[in-house]
């Protein structure tokens, strides 16, 4: 399913370092890049003005060197939809789902369960 197209017809994109790409190519993503810290915030741009991609998986690594006007805006973005994922083996915290809701959604997962 991961190579299948979205319900918009465009598929997912992974981009990010070696061990992070590979992992997704592994079980079926074909549209990946790898890069590195000096080509990240090319790299990372070109794949997100493409308008080719419905979801964007870029590494945490990635997040980190963007310049601060792309990173808002991969933060706020809907379509393509940028999850940031830690880099295996790197020690980063990971974003829980209930703030990944609510950057992504804008909304509290703690508000929907109060009583």
């Amino acid at each position: 399913m991961p190579a299948a197209k979205s319900e918009g017809g465009k598929p997912p994109a992974v981009i990010g370092e070696r061990e992070l790409v590979i992992g997704f190519r592994l079980i079926g993503f074909r549209n990946t890049v790898i890069t590195d810290e000096r080509s990240a915030a090319r790299d990372f741009q070109k794949v997100f003005d493409s308008g080719m991609h419905s979801l964007i998986l870029a590494s945490r690594k990635i997040q980190n060197v963007l310049p601060e006007s792309l990173r808002k805006a991969a933060e706020q973005s809907i379509d393509p939809l940028v999850v940031f994922l830690p880099t295996p083996g790197g020690g980063e915290e990971a974003e829980s789902v209930a703030d990944l809701t609510k950057r992504v959604l804008g909304v509290s997962l703690e508000r929907l369960a109060a009583p």
